[in-house]
C-alpha cells in the first residue's frame, strides 16, 4: 500500500469517531441559490450539527470546481488544480456532501462527478459558494444533533479540515451510528471495519462519505497511479464485520474511475469523512 509522508507530526489517534443517531431527511432543494445555501438551509432547520448528503441528477450554472493537484511546495503533500469554470450548465451525475461549520457558519465539503457542456465526464471538488443550483433537486441526508463537525487546523497535513467533535450518545442504546474522520495512511476499507467493530456494528451502511486516497486500487485489478485522488462512496456496507466499498475516484486530470476498493491497498491521502449507519 502506497503512503505519503505528511509535513507535520502524525497524531497518535488515527481515527476520530463519535457515536450518534443518524436521522434521515429527504427534501427538495430550492433553486436559484448557491449550492451551499440551498443544501445547508434545510439541514440547519432540522437542527443538524453534522450531516452527510447524497445528491444526483442536478443542473448547476455557473459551476466552479477544483480537482486534485500536485503539491504546492513542502507545506503539503498534495494541493488543488484549478479553479475551473465550464461555460454553460453542468449536469451533476452524483455528489456526496459533508455538512459542518466553519467559523460559526454552515459549510460544505463536496465531491462529485458530472457532465460538462462539451459532453465530457469529469469530477472533482465543487466550490459550493460559487456554484448555483438551476432547478429543484431531491436530496437524501443523514444528520446528527449530538455530534458537531467543525473546520480546524490539522497539524499533520497542514490543511484546515472538517473534524467531528463531541461525546455523541454513548450508552444511549441500540440504533447508534458513527460520524468519523479517518486520517492519512490508513487503508480505507480496514478503517471502516475498525470503526464498525469498535462500535459494535457487525452490519452497517456507509451513508454519503467522501475524502481523498493515495491513488486507488480496485478488486478488478484497475489502478489509478496518481498520488492524490478525490473520492466519494457510491455504495458501502459492512456485513459480518467485513466492509465492501464501491467508489467513484477522480484523478489529477479530472477523469472518473469507479470500482470496489481492494482491501489493504488504499491509503487515505489527506482525510476521509465517514458516516456509518447501523443495519
Amino acid at each position: 500500500m502506497r503512503r505519503l509522508d505528511q509535513p507535520g507530526p502524525a497524531a497518535e489517534t488515527r481515527i476520530d469517531a463519535c457515536p450518534t443517531r443518524l436521522v434521515p431527511l429527504v427534501t427538495t432543494l430550492t433553486p436559484g441559490l448557491t449550492l451551499a445555501e440551498s443544501v445547508t438551509r434545510p439541514l440547519v432547520e432540522a437542527g443538524f450539527t453534522a450531516a452527510t448528503v447524497r445528491l444526483s441528477d442536478a443542473t448547476m450554472a455557473p459551476f466552479r470546481y477544483v480537482r486534485p493537484g500536485p503539491a504546492d511546495g513542502p507545506a503539503h503533500v498534495a494541493w488543488f488544480d484549478g479553479p475551473y469554470a465550464p461555460e454553460g450548465p453542468v449536469h451533476v451525475i452524483e455528489a456526496n456532501l459533508t455538512f459542518g461549520w466553519t467559523d460559526g457558519a454552515p459549510a460544505l465539503h463536496c465531491h462529485a462527478t458530472w457532465i460538462e457542456p462539451d459532453g465530457a465526464r469529469r469530477g472533482g471538488h465543487i466550490l459550493p459558494t460559487e456554484t448555483i443550483l438551476v432547478a429543484p433537486v431531491r436530496i437524501q441526508a443523514w444528520g446528527s444533533t449530538s455530534v458537531r463537525i467543525e473546520s480546524a487546523p490539522d497539524p499533520e497535513t497542514n490543511f484546515t479540515l472538517f473534524q467531528p467533535r463531541g461525546d455523541g450518545e454513548r450508552g444511549a442504546g441500540v440504533g447508534l451510528g458513527v460520524v468519523a474522520r479517518v486520517k492519512p495512511n490508513q487503508d480505507l476499507t480496514e478503517a471502516v471495519e475498525t470503526v464498525a467493530a469498535a462500535h459494535g456494528l457487525r452490519a452497517a451502511t456507509v451513508r454519503g462519505s467522501l475524502g481523498s486516497l493515495v491513488g486507488a486500487r480496485f478488486t478488478d485489478g484497475h489502478t489509478v497511479p496518481d498520488h492524490a485522488t478525490e473520492v466519494l462512496v457510491r455504495h458501502g456496507v459492512v456485513r459480518d464485520g467485513a466492509a465492501t466499498l464501491e467508489l467513484a475516484v477522480v484523478d489529477m486530470r479530472g477523469e472518473v474511475h469507479a470500482g470496489v476498493l481492494a482491501r489493504g491497498e488504499n491509503a487515505v491521502c489527506i482525510t476521509f469523512d465517514l458516516f456509518l449507519d447501523p443495519g
